[in-house]
Parts: C-alpha cells; sequence; structure tokens
C-alpha cells in the first residue's frame, strides 16, 4: 500500500507497528547464521505474512520461502515468489488449489507424514495431470507431526509416492521443543536431535534407492543455537523476523530486538484499582500465554510508552475481547494520562499479528506520537 500517514498519532488504535531498523538487524543476524551454518535460508513467512517483509528477509531478493496456508502460497505467487514449500500436512481438499499453483509454474513442495494422504496425493496428481513434489516430515521430539525417522511408514510412504509418479523431495522436521528449552546449551541439545532425526531419516531413503535432495529443520532457537547442521541442506526459521517476549524469555532475543508492538490507547483510569484500561484487548493482542511457563511471567504483554521507553513494574494482567487491563505491583498506571498511546511488546507475535491486515512500518522507534510512518505494509490472513 502507497498511503503514508504523518505519524503515529494520526492512526487510529489498536494498530500493529513494525520497526524496521530493528527488524533488518533481526533478518541480517539470521542470514549470517545460515552462511555459518552451510545451508540454504528459506525463511517461514507465518509470522510476517507479508511480501516486503520476505523479501527484506531474503536479503531484497526473492528466494526460497515456507507458508503454513495455501492462503499463503496464492498470495505470494501472486508477488513473485515461485519457490514455496507447505509445512503444514497438505490435507486432500487442499490437492486441487496446490495443482492449480504447480499449473502456473510454482514449484510447490506439500508435506505428509501418512501413507493414506500419499495415496490421495498420487490420485490428485493423476487426476489433474500434474506431478506434486512431496516431502515426508518426521517427529524429532515435539510429538506434534511427523513420522518416526526408524518407522516404517517412512520407506512405505516414500514407495507409494515414487511408483505413483510423484516427485519424492526430500524430509522435513520441525524442533518446536526448542520452545521448551531455557538457555543456549539446551536449545543446542534440541537442535541436534532435529538435525540427527532428519539426517536419519534422509539416508534412509537414500539406502532404500529413492532421491532425497532435501533435508529441511526448522525453528528461530534451533538455527540460533545449533553447533551443527552437518547433513542438512536448508532452515526454516520464522519468528526471528520480528522476535517477542517468549523468544527473549528463551534466549534468542533481548527486549530491545522485538520488532513489532500493539499501538494501543488509555481509554480509563481505576485509581482505586491502580489499573488502566486501553482499547486493545483479546482480539488485538491475543490470549496466547506462553510466558507463563518461563522464569518471568509477562501477562499478556509488556508495555513501552510512545516513545518505546520500558515501563517497569506494568504487564498487561488481564483481557477481555476489546480491553486489556494494565496493572502491577509497584508501578502506578495513573502515570499514563487517558488518551496517551502505549506499546505492548507481543507475547508470541505469530498470534498477535494474526487479526491484523497491515504494519504501521516506522523507522526507529523513539519520536512518540510524532514518529514518522515511513509506509504500511499488507498481510495476507485465511487459509
Amino acid at each position: 500500500m502507497n498511503e503514508i500517514a504523518p505519524s503515529l498519532g494520526d492512526l487510529p488504535t489498536p494498530c500493529l507497528v513494525l520497526d524496521r531498523s530493528k527488524m533488518d538487524r533481526n533478518l541480517a543476524r539470521m542470514r549470517q547464521r545460515a552462511e555459518t551454518l552451510g545451508v540454504r535460508l528459506r525463511p517461514h513467512c507465518k509470522t510476517a505474512k507479508s511480501a516486503e517483509v520476505a523479501r527484506l528477509a531474503l536479503g531484497g531478493e526473492v528466494g526460497p520461502i515456507t507458508v503454513s496456508t495455501m492462503r499463503e502460497a496464492q498470495y505470494f505467487a501472486e508477488n513473485g515468489f515461485t519457490d514455496i514449500t507447505l509445512a503444514v500436512g497438505i490435507s486432500p481438499s487442499r490437492l486441487g488449489q496446490a495443482a492449480e499453483l504447480l499449473a502456473r509454474g510454482i514449484d510447490l513442495s506439500v508435506i505428509t507424514d501418512n501413507a493414506v494422504i500419499a495415496g490421495e496425493i498420487v490420485a490428485a496428481g493423476k487426476a489433474r495431470g500434474v506431478t506434486f513434489a512431496v516431502m515426508i516430515e518426521v517427529d524429532v521430539g515435539e510429538h506434534r507431526a511427523g513420522i518416526d525417522a526408524h518407522a516404517p511408514e517412512l520407506l512405505e510412504i516414500a514407495k507409494i509416492l515414487t511408483e505413483g509418479g510423484q516427485e519424492l523431495r526430500g524430509i522435513l522436521a520441525h524442533g518446536g521443543h526448542t520452545y521448551r528449552c531455557q538457555g543456549e546449551e539446551e536449545v543446542a541439545e534440541v537442535a541436534e536431535q532435529e538435525r540427527a532425526g532428519a539426517v536419519l531419516a534422509a539416508e534412509r531413503l537414500r539406502q532404500a534407492g529413492h532421491a532425497c535432495p532435501v533435508v529441511s529443520v526448522g525453528s528461530t532457537p534451533g538455527a540460533l543455537f545449533a553447533k551443527s547442521l552437518d547433513g542438512v541442506t536448508e532452515m526454516r526459521p520464522g519468528v526471528y523476523m520480528f522476535m517477542d517476549l517468549f523468544q527473549s524469555g528463551v534466549g534468542c532475543c533481548g527486549l530491545e530486538d522485538i520488532a513489532v508492538t500493539v499501538m494501543a490507547s488509555i481509554t480509563n483510569l481505576r485509581p482505586e484499582q491502580g489499573t488502566a484500561i486501553i482499547d486493545a484487548g483479546a482480539l488485538a493482542l491475543s490470549k496466547d500465554r506462553s510466558t507463563q511457563a518461563q522464569p518471568r511471567d509477562c501477562d499478556f504483554g509488556l508495555l513501552t510508552d510512545a516513545f518505546g521507553r520500558p515501563l517497569p513494574g506494568l504487564t498487561v494482567e488481564a483481557v477481555h475481547q476489546e480491553h486489556g487491563r494494565i496493572g502491577g505491583t509497584g508501578a502506578d498506571p495513573a502515570v499514563l494520562p487517558i488518551g496517551s498511546r502505549v506499546h505492548v511488546l507481543p507475547n508470541h507475535v505469530c498470534m498477535t499479528a494474526a487479526m491484523y491486515d497491515r504494519y504501521a512500518v516506522v523507522d526507529g522507534l523513539g519520536k512518540g506520537p510524532n514518529q514518522p510512518v515511513v509506509a504500511f505494509w499488507e498481510r495476507v490472513n485465511g487459509w
């Protein structure tokens, strides 16, 4: 979008604000990590859901990306991205849309961990006259999706796909249990489990006579703290672009690295209760309470003032659909006049951003209500 607003103070709240200078530092850090580890960076765009951000993540170019929904795949294809991995197990109801993208020349990889779905992929490929590129997902310890690297089903799925005329592209793993870690060494141990499991599965496929050109792993903590990715060809981190309170709690970043905030307005003060009300509630912030399991519980988000300065002791302690309640111990919300603006640092930025259709982009938050908005960048939503 080309619309430019004079300043943040001109925007209605709640509003999703993206500090480009912080984001650029996060992007550069991950590009350097991929180079150091000797793997291709295939950034996961499920967090940003923005073509502008995806291009910057790839150094200003159009390149390989990861998505989590078919709508994202279509949106990024419309914006010139042609090498896309849909990193959520494909359902039969989406195979028609996937085939349409293939027919348009999009190099779309889909994934499965199930022999029945593999058969559906074969049938859809034959019926529609396309060849699906398929990754087999392996479970490396999170136990969310994927099959064990040792499981006989791995070779069964591979056989169904290849004998059915489809392309077996490789192995995909996600060490999501890095998010339960605290500290670099613990993350590094899980990252090694992820690497070893993915490589083992790839070796089993090759020993059985199958090509396995791609070995893909991915999580922001794993990418940042893995000591080696030997045998892996690519990594798919995503939340690193913006970071959030949960990633800070894992040790992936500092609070100063969080690039996305929700700008909200103080709509009421409750001096007798020691609280204030903002116009950003459960829909604007999400109900994600992931930091609750960490040493520092951030409730529904930490706060800064309009200049990006921390407000120590204050959190969004409760949310209703459109209301957030600010409170805290040893801090007085009354320092925030009614009508003033605050910024909420999100627990889980993927969830927080989900309700918004655009970012208000600034370059170095710090000028309060007079902060210039340099651009609006659209986001894609839906499935």
